[in-house]
């Protein structure tokens, strides 16, 4: 950690030109790593970083730069440095960095730093031999272990002095199903903003390689999936990644600031059916995308990004703001000091609605039940997307019936949202990263089962 003193030394050199704001943000970061392959331990490492990061702006021209230095004559030339981009004598802003504020609205009970490598490679063996365990037509399993404990310090020339202290921890397991026709493939990877406690207290190893296990056994002998026009179910938790992948990234002031969003200047217009209300929350206690501040020193807040249909929000970071005139959201997030932060989400869902998973099935004459959701690619500017199903079963007169495998959603993000025609009251959410221009980030996706009325299915096998 830098002196106040020599922070407040770096902002003042990054204002002697012309810009209005500086910022000084500091990463002190200690991570592990683990995997394994074929039950043999991959690799195992422990990693420390620590870096500083200075970003000047002026209006919302920015330049940004990074050190791994902590040295006084370091840091003042840097920013001295990335001054010069901005031409015109000093604005002689006068500033004074407030009382440092600490954040401390997640309970951390076990630090992982405090783990040992052993405790953490026994997970990775206790999850490959469920995983192998649980039918003999599983043919290999990968398992990969990550944690972090991050420190990040926040400060700039409007007085801002702040400090968050970041733990995660995720497991991912991957099991492979195969015969003499096919392999296919089933993931899972719960997180969260946990410490060790998470496997002791939040999940449960065996049951979550089981499932990874299931989905592979279960899709090995599926049949291939129809294609055509139908309406689809998308289950509960990862399902949300269409909403995030789709309409989320053009809900951000990255895209829509540059009007390069289906949803730019879209505000308090209807853009999804009146069943579905989004939200983008940074605040849920342990949620794998949550923190007590974001990354430019704000306090991280609830964001009701769709309303009964009507755009209500957009996530939007402090230079943004000045882009599109309109009011910051506490959106800046960034991978880590060698990133300047941009509007980003955190943990982003589609909220409960009134009607059961079982009347959502029971309504289906016949579609598509998307059990779980795998990748898939989008198109900001204009939403469309392309994802595949990873695990999938046909519904017909209101029942869940046959598995089928290959099946994918072709469509586009706002047109779907609008033929949203039931919404479920179970919501779940589920872990991933998202990258983008600040770097890949942890984020929570979730939503409760929804059905949309008709989305455009590819399988291998003709309509029926």
């Amino acid at each position: 950690m830098l002196d106040k003193k020599l922070i407040k030394k770096v902002l003042d050199a990054a204002l002697t030109t012309n810009a209005d704001f500086a910022e000084v943000f500091i990463e002190d970061k200690f991570a592990t790593g683990a995997s394994m392959l074929s039950s043999k331990i991959e690799k195992v490492a422990n990693t420390k970083e620590f870096g500083i990061g200075i970003r000047i702006a002026r209006g919302y021209h920015t330049v940004y730069g990074y050190t791994n230095s902590p040295k006084e004559d370091e840091l003042v030339k840097l920013a001295t440095d990335l001054a010069q981009s901005f031409s015109g004598e000093s604005r002689n802003i006068e500033f004074e960095l407030e009382e440092m504020k600490v954040g401390n609205i997640h309970n951390i009970k076990i630090l992982p730093s405090e783990v040992s490598i052993d405790e953490k490679v026994d997970l990775l063996k206790r999850a490959d031999k469920a995983a192998r365990e649980y039918d003999k037509e599983i043919s290999q399993v990968a398992v990969r272990y990550q944690d972090y404990v991050q420190k990040i310090w926040v400060a700039n020339s409007e007085g801002t002095y702040v400090h968050d202290m970041r733990v995660r921890t995720r497991l991912g397991i991957s099991a492979v199903g195969a015969n003499e026709e096919t392999k296919q493939t089933g993931f899972n990877g719960p997180g969260g903003l946990y410490g060790f406690e998470f496997y002791s207290e939040i999940i449960n190893v065996e049951d979550e390689a089981r499932e990874s296990a299931r989905v592979a056994i279960t899709m090995l002998h599926a049949e291939e999936c129809p294609s055509g026009k139908m309406p689809v179910v998308i289950d509960n938790g990862f399902g949300g990644v269409i909403f995030h992948e789709a309409c989320g990234h053009s809900l951000e002031a990255t895209s829509v600031a540059k009007d390069a969003s289906v949803f730019s200047g879209k505000k308090g217009e209807m853009i999804a059916s009146k069943l579905v209300t989004a939200i983008d929350d940074g605040t849920i206690p342990n949620a794998w995308g949550s923190a007590a501040y974001d990354d430019e020193g704000n306090l991280q807040k609830r964001r009701i990004l769709i309303k009964d249909g009507v755009l209500n929000s957009y996530m939007i970071d402090k230079l943004n703001a000045k882009r599109m005139n309109d009011e910051c959201t506490n959106s800046g997030r960034r991978e880590s000091y060698r990133y300047a932060p941009t509007s980003r989400m955190t943990n982003t869902y589609i909220d409960n609605g009134e009607s059961t998973f079982e009347e959502i099935i029971a309504a289906t004459k016949y579609g598509l039940y998307a059990k779980k959701m795998g990748g898939g690619s989008v198109n900001p500017p204009t939403g469309d997307f392309n994802f595949s199903v990873s695990e999938g079963y046909m519904i017909r007169d209101g029942k869940i019936a046959e598995p089928v495998r290959g099946a994918t959603l072709v469509g586009t993000g706002s047109e779907a949202l609008l033929k949203v025609d039931m919404v479920a009251n179970n919501l779940l959410t589920a872990q991933g990263m998202c990258g983008s221009s600040s770097g890949s980030i942890p984020t929570d996706v979730g939503q409760p089962t929804i059905r949309v009325s008709e989305i455009t299915v590819g399988g291998r096998k003709g309509s029926n």
